[in-house]
């Protein structure tokens, strides 16, 4: 009996062509995260459970991979974030602060696997680090950094959404929530899913217990819509109320004004007063981000500031700010909406060499040269009909053909095919590479995704 072979409910598996898109979707990530600035990290899949779940409580341990192997407690790392504090305390003398990083890699989450939710993917993360402090100009990079990374992906249709929990932490003080913000700023974050009538109900209900007054209030002050400007406009109202509230408010408008210097025009920015992110560490400026075609996926890149990111490892003050990207999902998504571009270059290869002599010296010797030159190449020696041979061919996409026989040989040329068009052409080595460079230059020109 054969075990039957099969891939784990919530885990992604690849096919050639999908996994080079998204190796090549990754490789812009890495690309632009460099542009600004951002070191590459990788910490331990593995981590001792201790270390890794210092911070966890709730869901997150009944989520977590969490296994012994001998006398050692381990568990699969959940996020980026976790790692990079452990990371960032233990390395804290040989940084250089700020300390900016990137890093993609894998998580794992044991949580039911459903439509675009795994249980192994993908994240990719910025962080920028202070020591003691971190300047605020460094909230509106961050949303700089996700415009430059989605146009460069392809992406025109999309806008990051920002807030700040100072501005909201200080408008609940106001209207006598304080003491129940968070579970307020939870219920406020369904506002797109459920709408405001089961906002209403859930703040006013059992379970958070407010006034309806306040609750009118809330949604009211969420309400709040126009212009990044219109929007600013209509919070000085409540200036003067709160000391908190004016230090968000000042800090969201400092955000706004240097965004258009950080090159970011403003439809791909709003300030939306419902986003408040879930997760309580949040201190700061909040994004989430969302393709306007698509708003049912969600949010595709979401994070913030927070004032301290690895006090449970160390007694240094170590404010940050940052975003995560869900690549697995939104490559998913991106897939299942038909908005990846078939027309970039995938294929393994650029060129197929198929000798056509018994002797393969000359066709070793051709492939040599396409390499130094930069051509990615397979020399295909198996022993197969013609047919058998283009099949293969146009089974891995490959853009070009190159048919090496006695004539060719003697003739000093190669007769070069381009699958696409099916022109074939016989010349010169230096001529067809010229030719196979152009055309892989025009195909370079295009964007993982279509606009």
């Amino acid at each position: 009996m054969k075990t039957q072979p099969r891939t784990l409910s919530g885990f992604m598996e690849l096919l050639p062509r999908q996994q080079v898109m998204m190796d090549q979707m990754m490789a812009v990530l890495r690309e632009t995260y460099s542009l600004y600035g951002f070191t590459p990290l990788d910490t331990p899949i593995i981590e001792s459970s201790e270390v890794l779940l210092a911070k966890a409580g709730g869901e997150t341990e009944k989520q977590i991979y969490r296994f012994s192997k001998g006398d050692s407690d381990l568990s699969l790392r959940f996020d980026l974030t976790v790692p990079l504090a452990k990371y960032v305390a233990l390395h804290y003398a040989d940084l250089a602060f700020p300390f900016r990083r990137y890093q993609i890699g894998k998580v794992y989450r044991g949580e039911r696997a459903q439509r675009g939710r795994f249980r192994e993917f993908y994240q990719a993360d910025i962080d920028i680090i202070g020591d003691g402090k971190l300047d605020i100009a460094n909230e509106a990079e961050i949303p700089a950094v996700i415009y430059k990374t989605f146009t460069q992906l392809g992406l025109k249709r999309f806008q990051v959404r920002v807030n700040n929990r100072k501005l909201l932490n200080g408008f609940y003080a106001m209207v006598g929530a304080a003491e129940k913000a968070g579970d307020v700023m939870r219920t406020v974050d369904k506002l797109e899913k459920i709408g405001p009538e089961k906002v209403r109900e859930l703040l006013t209900g059992e379970g958070i217990c407010l006034e309806a007054a306040q609750a009118d209030e809330i949604l009211r002050f969420i309400g709040i819509k126009g212009s990044n400007g219109d929007v600013l406009a209509a919070l000085e109202q409540y200036r003067g109320r709160n000391d908190l509230f004016d230090a968000g408010l000042d800090e969201l408008g400092t955000v706004t004004k240097y965004l258009a210097a950080f090159g970011v025009p403003e439809e791909y920015f709003a300030v939306d007063l419902t986003i408040a992110r879930g997760l309580d560490y949040y201190t700061g400026t909040v994004y989430e981000t969302t393709m306007l075609d698509h708003p049912e996926i969600g949010s595709v890149c979401s994070g913030g500031r927070y004032d301290n990111l690895a006090e449970y490892y160390t007694d240094k003050i170590l404010p940050g700010v940052g975003i995560s990207i869900g690549v697995t999902r939104l490559f998913y998504v991106l897939n299942e909406q038909k908005m990846l571009n078939e027309a970039v270059n995938a294929a393994p290869a650029d060129i197929l060499i198929l000798p056509m002599t018994a002797d393969l010296g000359s066709a070793i010797q051709l492939a040599t040269r396409f390499r130094e030159a930069g051509v990615r190449v397979q020399l295909y020696t198996e022993q197969k009909k013609f047919k058998g041979k283009m099949n293969y061919a146009d089974k891995i996409g490959v853009p070009y053909v190159v048919f090496l026989g006695e004539d060719e040989i003697s003739a000093g040329v190669c007769s070069c095919k381009d699958m696409v068009t099916g022109e074939q052409v016989k010349a010169p080595f230096e001529e067809t590479l010229a030719r196979v460079q152009a055309g892989l230059a025009l195909r370079a020109a295009g964007t993982v995704i279509k606009g």
